[in-house]
């Protein structure tokens, strides 16, 4: 299935735009496009807090990674300070989704396949 996606007001494709494809293309009423899309995103928020990967099949990989303390400059005063342990998300694209954005040579990709 190809959704297509006519225009994009920003660069960036926001959850309410996903929801009114649905709406639109799908056949879903506004809520329900509106709670799948947030359900979705739920999904694999409450996955990578839990510590588990997301791996989405021809899109990529989210991974949970944690970075280790180390020492760090304040760029206003030069002081040293520490950074603290954290987790951080990576994302690595499908080879997939890289043959794409390689296909569309750096312009905007005007379709989502599902």
């Amino acid at each position: 299935m190809e959704i297509t996606v006519e225009s994009l007001e920003t660069p960036a494709l926001t959850k309410a735009q996903l929801a009114e494809l649905l709406f639109e293309q799908i056949g879903l009423n506004k809520r329900e496009s509106k709670d799948m899309i947030d359900a979705f995103f739920d999904l694999i928020a409450d996955s990578l807090v839990n510590g588990n990967d997301v791996k989405i099949s021809g899109f990529g990989n989210f991974q949970i990674r944690t970075k280790a303390p180390r020492p760090g400059r304040n760029p206003r005063t030069g002081e040293a300070i520490p950074i603290e342990a954290r987790r951080v998300v990576t994302f690595h694209a499908s080879h997939k989704l890289k043959e794409q954005i390689q296909e569309e040579g750096g312009r905007p990709v005007s379709r989502i396949a599902a």
